[in-house]
């Protein structure tokens, strides 16, 4: 942990010229983000080999009133939306949650800026905190990283 999963309209799939996101980009730049965040004693939030990022876009979907507001505002009926939802387990503080989601929403604003200004999209933006009640992991990524 912690995984980010995010699901999104396929309309999404295109060329920013055509209104699209470069979603390996910003799979990039949400582990990034996320790697980047430190706790209160300025330590790393994160492990480097649990972090990951996936985006799906979505096989079916219906956003909205279909684009009918969108058109009569001129600016389209081809909607968008972004889902992201971060799940770390429990145990970290109450700032360190806000600062995940503050650093995690910026980076979102920063890379759908122009979609933002031009296109009717949507962009919901969580961070859970686990309490599972099964919980296993198997991994050959950490001890890449936990060298001592």
């Amino acid at each position: 942990m912690p995984h980010l999963v995010i699901l999104y309209t396929p309309n999404l799939d295109k060329p920013a010229a055509q209104g699209g996101v470069d979603m390996t980009g910003l799979c990039r730049a949400l582990a990034d983000t996320m790697l980047a965040v430190r706790d209160e004693q300025d330590r790393q939030v994160f492990p480097t080999g649990g972090t990951r990022v996936l985006a799906y876009p979505a096989a079916h979907c219906a956003v909205s009133d279909g684009g009918a507001a969108g058109i009569a505002a001129g600016l389209g009926g081809d909607y968008a939306f972004v889902y992201m939802n971060l799940r770390m387990a429990k145990g970290r503080s109450a700032v360190v949650h806000q600062r995940v989601g503050e650093a995690l929403n910026a980076c979102v604003r920063e890379r759908f800026a122009e979609q933002l200004a031009k296109r009717p999209i949507g962009i919901t933006v969580q961070v859970d905190e686990g309490h599972e009640v099964f919980d296993a992991k198997n991994s050959s990524l950490h001890p890449l990283f936990n060298k001592t």
